[in-house]
């Protein structure tokens, strides 16, 4: 017999990535400089359209809370474009549902199920836009994104992964072989004057390289 659970109902925290799945955060400063090094400078047409995009965002969320497909709409697929996500050598795949099988010694095994909305890229770069809701939070939000990381890539490559809410944005990446993984630092557009954005295109520009 095996056991069915949701991913989004059962990994829940950064102690379950390391209890059900072996996945520890990396305490090596060089293991994720992808985020913070070797980043090339936004030409003025780039920043041009990240200003809009933000004066359109705030302006939609000065509404109250966005749903995913609003969130989508006015930041992650604009992104995804200005950093050419969407043409070659790149493809764009969207609802992903994925599995994870967990061998249990001593009970049941158990069976981690999910469908990821999300944009996948190229199985090297994935998207995770989550539903800005008080009730889903980044600290729940992340070991989920995680679990869809190991789920669906066995590339012996380091993976990436971006996870938003609409008004913060942090970059995660895995090493599947080795199980090992880090955060960057938060980019959020509600407390900085300056425009993240900014930031979060460098960063997709360096991934995508």
């Amino acid at each position: 017999m095996v056991k069915s659970l949701s991913i989004a109902k059962t990994i829940l925290s950064l102690a379950d990535l390391r209890d059900r799945l072996g996945l520890w955060r990396s305490d090596d400063r060089n293991f994720f400089t992808e985020w913070f090094d070797g980043l090339a400078e936004l030409s003025d047409a780039q920043e041009q359209a990240l200003d809009r995009m933000k004066r359109r965002f705030d302006r939609h969320r000065d509404q109250g809370l966005l749903t995913e497909g609003t969130i989508n709409l006015l930041l992650v697929a604009p992104l995804l474009e200005l950093a050419g996500f969407y043409d070659e050598p790149f493809w764009v795949k969207a609802e992903q549902s994925v599995e994870i099988l967990l061998p249990q010694e001593e009970s049941e095994d158990e069976v981690l199920r999910g469908r990821i909305d999300a944009l996948v890229i190229q199985d090297q770069f994935w998207v995770l836009v989550v539903e800005s809701k008080r009730t889903l939070s980044f600290a729940a939000a992340i070991p989920q994104a995680l679990t869809y990381m190991m789920a669906t890539s066995d590339r012996p490559k380091p993976i990436f992964s971006l996870v938003t809410d609409g008004d913060v944005f942090i970059f995660i990446k895995l090493d599947r072989s080795s199980g090992e993984y880090d955060l960057s630092d938060t980019f959020s557009l509600l407390f900085n004057r300056e425009n993240k954005l900014y930031s979060v295109l460098e960063i997709l520009n360096r991934i995508g390289g």
